[in-house]
Order: C-alpha cells, then structure tokens, then sequence
C-alpha cells in the first residue's frame, strides 16, 4: 500500500507582456514579475511548484526564437527532475476592453494583426504556423476550461470562458504554445485580463494566485 508515494507535483511556468502599442503599463508585466513573491507570502498549496515567470516582448514572429528558448527551458527543466512530469504554461495577456477575466479555449492560425507590434510587425491574414495548413485551422487547450471558469466564478471573480484569443500578439503567442504543448506532452492556457483601472492590481494578483490553486488541484 505505502509503495505509491507521494502523487508528483505540478510544475506550472507562467508568461506575461511588456508595454505594446495603446498600453503603456502592461497590467500583465506587474502580474508575473510580483507573483513569486505573492505566491510565497499567500504559502504555495501542497503539490504545486512555480517554475518559471517571464515577460515577452510583445511582438509576433520577431520574438519567435526567444519564445521558444523559454517553452523549451521549462520541459528540459522537468525532464532532470524525476518529482515532476507534469507542466503547465501559464500565459496572461491584457484586453484593454475587458470588463472581466477570460479563460480562452483556442488559439486560431492565423495573424491578422490591427496595428504594428513592438518590433513593426503588422502581418494581414497570414498562418500562424504555415505547416499547419489553413489559417481557419484552431488548436483547443487540453485543460477544462469551462471547470476552471466556474471554480473562479465560485471565489467570486467576474470571470467567463472565451472561444476568442483576437488575432494578434496574444493568439500568435497562444497557438505556438498550443502546438508545444501537444508536441511535448505538456498543457497550455491562456488567460486574458482587464486593465489595473478596471480591476485593480490586488484582486488581479489574488485571481491569479487562484487560478494556479484551481490547475494545480486538477491533478
């Protein structure tokens, strides 16, 4: 009976954005680079780790090779330690509409992107990853999104489930990630959030914070 152990923990990565073209403070940016320190005051739940917290650029195919260098690091990371088989990504990127938190549940092919991103990259109906065929083509997280939502929504957060990442840096970013995670054995989710001046900075960190609770309970 005693020879199971104990059951191996989740090792959840998370991204954030910097400053893009309309938003000067990435509310995401704030996010990722205090929620270690968040995270360890809050006391991180049994069987969860916090592996990595990244900003990105916030540009398109110009930042391709960083991106990947970072999906990379994470599962050749977890793949030395023996506790930890199982990885989630974590992406937050900002809507500067949003009246509520999103759980988005795809990631579409295509980049068709309204204005320059932060390297002059304004692609028009172009695939994402043209090995993948049609920019109609739509890849799905592997995580229950619509259970993650509700959980959320039981703490209190005005949060909803969304079938629409956009087309631009945010869906770019999502779909590689997608196609990574399925590649490598791995889950990936995005999550979209308001401004600071919408929800304000402490009950953005305390969602997050309850957003890796929620994944890391999943298991």
């Amino acid at each position: 009976m005693g020879s199971e152990g104990p059951s191996p923990a989740v090792t959840i990565h998370v991204t954030g954005f910097k400053k893009f073209h309309g938003v000067a403070e990435n509310p995401t940016e704030t996010i990722v680079n205090n929620l270690q320190a968040y995270m360890n005051k809050r006391g991180l739940p049994k069987g969860l780790i916090l592996g990595s917290c990244t900003i990105l650029e916030t540009a398109g195919h110009g930042a391709l090779v960083p991106l990947y260098q970072t999906l990379q690091s994470a599962v050749i990371r977890d793949a030395n330690d023996l506790n930890s088989r199982r990885v989630i990504w974590v992406h937050f990127g900002v809507n500067s509409a949003a009246t509520r938190f999103a759980i988005e549940n795809q990631a579409v092919n295509e980049a068709t992107f309204r204005c320059p991103d932060e390297m002059g990259w304004k692609p028009q109906k172009l695939p994402i990853v043209p090995a993948d065929g049609e920019i109609s083509r739509i890849r799905e997280t592997a995580l229950p999104v619509e259970d993650i939502t509700k959980a959320l929504a039981k703490m209190g957060y005005e949060v909803m489930t969304s079938d629409d990442a956009g087309r631009f840096v945010c869906n770019y970013v999502y779909y590689h990630s997608l196609r990574f995670a399925e590649q490598n054995g791995i889950k990936s989710v995005f999550v979209h959030v308001p401004l600071f001046l919408t929800i304000d900075e402490e009950t953005q960190m305390r969602f997050a914070a309850s957003l890796l609770e929620i994944l890391a309970s999943l298991y």
